[in-house]
């Protein structure tokens, strides 16, 4: 038995690299774009896209990544997501030219969609219930980790210029990790898969993409090239298409296929208002980039001086995972909302401080009480949202609701950059001086945390569906 637990923990220990790397990626890239732009000559639209292209793919192909978990194997696709991530990054890491880094980006978008939800729906497979809150835990901290462990891990790299590659060795530091991963997943990870594999809805992940990509796409390009014709149009067909999409996955299932989301599924007691919630949480990236733009420009901080700012985040988000059981035992469904509660204190303190000198350095002790905050909230809030979303699945349907679950967090994320950051830089203006910048941020920042309260509730009401559903059986 004890060899087994062990087993079993080496490997999710393998799955969670695949947890922590795509968030990695996608925050790693903001401390590096001014050397991107030095060495390559990129236009500010390129830039864009390195970002977004990325963050694009990932998001809109992350459902498609669980349900060919749940058909082919969930080790299988994470071992070859994984493959594909480590030679996506060597593409991007010698790219010679803009549009090179971006079609690597993309593909390397597309390798994290299938290896990141193997993880979360593995869990149930792989672990009694008495072991997934500690589980989902680590992997809470796994995600909440990575996008700090980015400002920090992608400013120190840069600033140490190892053998004269610049920003290249933000990509090419992913190899090792990703030669370690595919030498002990291979005996390690066992095959699961959901139990009834059927052929793939092909027309399904197409309809899937393509409602994803109207949305995000224009939302992410739109501001940075001053809303075109064909991101105004884009934004029209989304509502079109993806009434197209719910209205051909019924039809699918009513034929006797298996939809790539269920409707059924997703109509279970609960669970819409708790993936609405993840939809609303996730815009906590925001706070990383409109924080890393304020502290450069207004207050003068280098990329790794930056980065070091954001390592109580880091303390707060790795400690709070680890307390969530006993946080759970003595309060139930209520941790994801007081984690997001929690979120908001900081939000409001960061608002207040920079408020009170805009331009200078916070006060050391509140800017760590503020930034601690927000990490410990997102440790707390992020695995038990997650839980009870994916809890509220059938076995059978982990992979897609960890898939769709996932793709909910990257489109927060997304989202957030686009809209709290357009909020930020709108309100910065064109040349801005650090007491506009201190405004922006602080706009930014109650945004952030009017984002949280919605999910907070919607939360509580997710439950509240659940309980009524489970009182009536």
């Amino acid at each position: 038995m004890k060899d087994s637990a062990a087993r079993r923990w080496a490997a999710f220990a393998v799955l969670l690299v695949g947890a922590f790397l795509p968030p990695l990626d996608f925050f790693i890239v903001n401390v590096a774009l001014p050397s991107i732009q030095g060495t390559l000559q990129t236009s500010a639209a390129e830039l864009q896209l390195v970002i977004s292209g990325y963050a694009a793919a990932y998001a809109v192909f992350l459902i498609t990544g669980g349900r060919l978990g749940d058909l082919f194997g969930r080790r299988r696709i994470f071992l070859l997501g994984i493959a594909g991530f480590g030679v996506t990054s060597v593409l991007c890491g010698i790219a010679t030219s803009p549009a090179m880094l971006i079609i690597g980006r993309v593909i390397q978008g597309l390798s994290a969609a299938a290896m990141a939800p193997q993880g979360l729906a593995s869990i149930h497979a792989l672990f009694p219930e008495r072991e997934r809150a500690r589980a989902l835990g680590f992997y809470g901290a796994a995600v909440g980790l990575a996008a700090v462990a980015a400002q920090a891990l992608g400013g120190a790299l840069i600033s140490a210029n190892y053998f004269d590659l610049s920003w290249r060795i933000i990509f090419l530091i992913n190899l090792p990790v990703v030669a370690a991963v595919l030498i002990f997943g291979l005996p390690l990870l066992p095959e699961v898969r959901g139990d009834s594999p059927a052929p793939i809805d092909r027309i399904g992940v197409l309809l899937c993409a393509l409602t994803l990509g109207l949305l995000i796409v224009p939302l992410v390009e739109g501001r940075e090239l001053g809303w075109p014709a064909w991101a105004i149009a884009m934004l029209f067909a989304f509502p079109v298409v993806a009434v197209a999409f719910w209205r051909y996955e019924m039809a699918y299932a009513m034929r006797g296929g298996v939809p790539l989301i269920s409707v059924d599924l997703v109509r279970r007691p609960g669970l819409l208002s708790g993936l609405t919630g993840v939809l609303f949480f996730y815009v906590v990236s925001a706070f990383f980039l409109t924080f890393s733009v304020y502290l450069q420009s207004a207050v003068g901080l280098s990329p790794l001086e930056t980065g070091l700012v954001f390592l109580p985040f880091g303390v707060g988000a790795f400690i709070g995972p680890l307390t969530t059981p006993l946080a759970i035992r003595l309060l139930g469904h209520r941790v994801p909302a007081i984690g997001m509660v929690l979120e908001i204190a900081g939000c409001v303190l960061l608002a207040a401080v920079v408020a009170a000198a805009p331009g200078t350095m916070p006060p050391q002790l509140a800017l760590i009480v503020a930034v601690g905050l927000l990490g410990f909230g997102q440790g707390w809030a992020l695995p038990t949202l997650v839980r009870s979303v994916i809890n509220r699945a059938p076995t059978t349907g982990s992979g897609m609701i960890a898939g769709i679950t996932n793709s909910a967090l990257q489109i927060s994320a997304a989202l957030g950059v686009a809209v709290i950051g357009g909020v930020f830089f709108s309100v910065a203006g064109a040349s801005p001086d650090p007491r506009n910048m201190a405004r922006a941020l602080m706009v930014a920042m109650l945004c952030v945390a009017g984002s949280l309260a919605l999910a907070a509730i919607l939360s509580i009401v997710a439950w509240r569906s659940e309980h009524a559903s489970n009182t009536r059986q």
